[in-house]
């Protein structure tokens, strides 16, 4: 099974997060796509996909992340079967939009039929975690069937 890790980024850290999160599971076929330039409809079922998205302005998407979310509602393509873990970057500071934009990835892939698993990852900028060193821990714990030892 292949891992598709894609990041939507506004500065740069789901970026950085992205490669960390490629860097852990690095002992199996891993590959990270910016989703600037990754077509919904090369999604497949059969790869396990991980989303790594920040949140901008009042709880929205980054810029990085548009177009692939406005041609999946333009398409609305049948993701049965797709199963996709997220890690949503975001500040608390801003209340009840922080990690929005995570959350608006997981919601618009489910409405097209995949099945989020694993903890929905919310990395928070007011702390002192690097989210590089969340992002590896998060990583391991994610239930990938292939990844997962018996």
């Amino acid at each position: 099974m292949r891992v598709v890790i894609l990041f939507g980024s506004e500065l740069g850290t789901s970026e950085l997060v992205a490669e960390s999160v490629a860097d852990e599971l690095s002992a199996h076929d891993v590959s990270v796509f910016d989703m600037t330039d990754f077509d919904p409809g090369d999604l497949e079922p059969t790869d396990f996909h991980i989303v790594v998205c920040s949140t901008s302005g009042d709880g929205e998407l980054p810029t990085g992340a548009e177009p692939f979310f406005n041609a999946l509602d333009a398409t609305q393509p049948d993701l049965t079967g797709l199963r996709f873990g997220v890690f949503g970057l975001g500040d608390s500071i801003y209340g009840d939009t922080y990690n929005r934009g995570g959350e608006i990835a997981a919601e618009k892939l489910t409405e097209c039929g995949a099945v989020q698993v694993g903890e929905h990852a919310r990395y928070d900028s007011s702390t002192e975690v690097r989210p590089q060193e969340m992002a590896r821990e998060w990583a391991r714990t994610l239930p990938i069937p292939a990844l997962m030892t018996t």
